[in-house]
Order: C-alpha cells, then structure tokens, then sequence
C-alpha cells in the first residue's frame, strides 16, 4: 500500500474523488497528508471531515517556490509519502520536490494535453478557450509532473464530445462529473498497483 499526498488549492472536488475511491478500495493506497496552497481553500474541510492532516503553504509566506517546496518534501518526509498527486493544485513545482519524487507526481489536467495546456491555463480558461478554438473534443489527462507546465509524459487520458450550445461553464462541470474525477482515480489505481 503507497502513502499519498494530494496538494490542491482550491474546492477539493478531485480531492474529495480521491477521498471517495480510497473508503471504496479504488486503489491500493492511503491518503496521509495533503497540503493547500491556499490558506481558505475548501479542501482543507474535506481534508478535517475525512481526518487527514493537511498542512497550508502560502507562496507568500516563503522566500520563494523552492524554498516553500523544500518545506513541502519535509512534510512529505514525516508521512513517508511515495505518490504525489496534484488535484487542483495551482503552484509550480520545482527541483526539490521533482527531485524527490521522480517519476511519482502526477497532475489532473481539465484538457486533452498537449493541447490546452501550460501558464494561466487552469480553471474556466481552459473550458473557454476550447470553446474558442471550435474544438469538437475535449476531457482530462493524468500526467507525469516535470519541470515545465503541463508537459509530463501522459498516464491516462479521456475525452468527451463538445456540445455546440456548451458554455465554458457547463463544459467544466461535465469533465468534472464524467471524466476527471473518475480518471483521477484510476490513474491513482494504476499507479499503486
């Protein structure tokens, strides 16, 4: 069985799928820390109602990103964590905590990367620009998590078709329902056979 991190930083839905498919035995792994980048993110309730320790690490209250990742791996160390997965998590990892964990942090991204992915591409940007480009398929892809944005080698990916009355918002909502929570999952699954 792997210890597993989940960083997020905002609502905690892919949390709370993790959450749900650990009670399920989705996957053969524990959750036993997770860490917030931010301070009033939802998550850190999912983290208490479901009696995992989460830590919050503000980009603002550390030198900078490597000295907050530095934190982060020391946290990790205490945990005895083997797999890190980024479910919502806005910050950009550097070297040491890459370093670290080689080849065992993932990512949950709302797009079918490579396509849609990188700086300010998170959230409703990415539904919106989708949208923009007139693209007839979009969904989620689980990756490996490297030192650029959204460029890590691919684990899982799953698409789904693009409705022509589809705003960004309910594009995002049927990603979330039908692909990305239940990918999360499985890409965990695969990762802790």
């Amino acid at each position: 069985m792997k210890n597993i991190a989940v960083m997020f930083s905002g609502n905690g839905t892919d949390f709370q799928a993790l959450i749900d498919g650990e009670r399920a035995g989705a996957f053969d792994g524990k959750i036993v820390v997770a860490v917030s980048s931010n301070a009033e993110a939802y998550g850190i309730e999912r983290a208490k109602a479901a009696g995992i320790d989460c830590y919050v690490c503000r980009k603002i209250d550390y030198a900078d990103e490597t000295a907050r990742d530095r934190a982060v791996v020391d946290i990790f160390a205490r945990y005895k964590v083997e797999l890190v997965v980024l479910a919502g998590y806005l910050g950009i990892l550097t070297a040491p905590l890459l370093d670290k964990y080689p080849r065992a942090v993932i990512n949950i991204h709302p797009a079918l990367l490579p396509k849609f992915g990188g700086k300010g591409m998170y959230g409703l940007n990415v539904h919106k620009a989708v949208i923009a480009a007139g693209e007839k398929k979009s969904g989620a892809t689980v990756h490996y998590v490297e030192g650029d944005t959204d460029t890590g080698e691919i684990i899982m990916q799953r698409a789904l078709d693009v409705k022509n009355d589809d705003t960004p918002e309910s594009l995002q909502k049927r990603i979330l329902d039908e692909i990305e929570h239940p990918l999360l999952v499985e890409a965990v699954a695969k990762l802790t056979e």
